[in-house]
């Protein structure tokens, strides 16, 4: 398998590189992490100008990528630049809408690509514990269309979206997959209510209150009850995402810290020189690229079948989830004192690493979806070598 990337993602890659490097300092990071909407609506659309946006999704849906390179190359250096700019948002709920939406509603991909709109996506709630298909949000048919009543939780960007991907029951138990829709909501939708905070790591985020919020009949996207192939597809290109920026972000933490244990001296001498530190950093490379390895896995599992490809983005959601969480404390603790400071770039690497680790699943919600998974996938193997014979 060849997992070199192509001319056209090289060139994204260094263009983005240079990009987040000159005009996404960490100084400017923080005002715009710190701001009233929590992302800069012009650093979005020079974003789309330079086609990072574009780069996520398929030519037929107005973009020039769409694969899990693309993906990888856009969210990695995303990751080493801290950005808090909706990308994340506009991958899952374009997705979505590129996967089942009408023609109408695909119209609004253009316009997303190219930054001059918002979207993002409202699925987890209060209650769902990370479990994709536990919805409790309903939606009801009316004679003009649809009515909405829940609550959705943590839903990035939200306040400033200009629309909504909501996942919402038409039928079924609230944890069952069938029964699921979803729905394209505008902004100035009656009923819609939001309660905005800023985020730990950056950015804003809000809870989402519908009551009796009314849609009219084309908002829902594909067919009633049916929307959870959809729904997962989406969230696994926003597993990816997270994983390959995460990876990104622990990348730019390791080289500052080499870089710090190159140039503090304890005792006349740089503290790299230190044979105990040395093998805590060696363990932190092999863990990078151990990172490295089960992103492009994934990357690469993106297309193959249901099972392998979710199989594929729970190991690495998972490798991330945990060696984030290491490399976190290390790196931290390598610093000394300092690494724990407000002004130090790492201490908010750090934390970005903590709440990717929580976002779309944590490590441990991941390992036992891919442990699930895996005994899914050997039934069906067994169950296509017993029709064979």
């Amino acid at each position: 398998m060849n997992f070199a990337l192509t001319d056209e993602q090289r060139m994204l890659a260094d263009t983005l590189a240079r990009f987040v490097a000159e005009q996404y300092p960490f100084a400017a990071r923080e005002r715009i992490a710190s701001s009233p909407e929590g992302f800069d609506r012009d650093m979005w659309r020079r974003f789309g100008e330079l086609g990072a946006i574009g780069a996520l999704f398929a030519p037929e849906h107005g973009g020039f990528g769409g694969t899990g390179d693309d993906i990888t190359v856009v969210f990695e250096h995303l990751g080493r630049g801290l950005v808090v700019e909706p990308f994340v948002g506009a991958l899952v709920a374009g997705h979505a809408i590129a996967l089942a939406g009408t023609d109408a509603q695909k119209a609004s991909l253009q316009p997303l690509i190219e930054g001059e709109t918002v979207a993002t996506f409202a699925h987890g709630e209060p209650d769902s514990r990370y479990e994709w298909a536990r919805v409790a949000t309903t939606a009801e048919r009316t004679a003009n269309g649809w009515r909405l009543n829940g609550t959705k939780a943590v839903v990035h960007a939200g306040e400033a979206a200009d629309h909504v991907l909501v996942s919402a029951r038409t039928s079924g138990a609230i944890d069952n997959e069938h029964g699921i829709s979803l729905f394209w909501v505008p902004r100035e939708t009656p009923g819609l209510a939001w309660r905005g905070y800023p985020l730990i790591d950056g950015g804003r985020g809000a809870e989402l209150f519908l009551r009796d919020a009314a849609l009219p009949a084309h908002a829902l996207i594909g067919t009633r009850d049916e929307g959870f192939a959809t729904l997962e597809a989406a969230l696994g290109r926003g597993v990816l995402a997270l994983s390959a920026q995460g990876l990104g972000a622990m990348e730019t933490a390791f080289a500052a810290t080499l870089e710090y244990l190159r140039t503090r001296r304890q005792f006349g001498v740089p503290i790299g020189s230190f044979q105990a530190l040395q093998h805590r950093m060696a363990d932190l490379a092999i863990d990078l690229e151990q990172s490295r390895s089960a992103v492009i896995n994934a990357a690469a599992a993106l297309d193959a079948p249901r099972l392998a490809r979710e199989r594929a983005l729970s190991a690495a959601k998972y490798t991330i989830g945990q060696i984030a969480s290491r490399l976190s404390r290390e790196a931290v603790q390598l610093h000394g004192g300092i690494g724990m400071t407000w002004e130090l770039p790492l201490a908010h690497y750090a934390k970005r690493l903590v709440m990717i680790d929580h976002e779309l699943g944590d490590e441990d919600h991941h390992l036992a979806r891919y442990i699930a998974l895996g005994r899914a996938s050997r039934g069906e193997t067994d169950a296509n070598a017993a029709t064979t014979r």
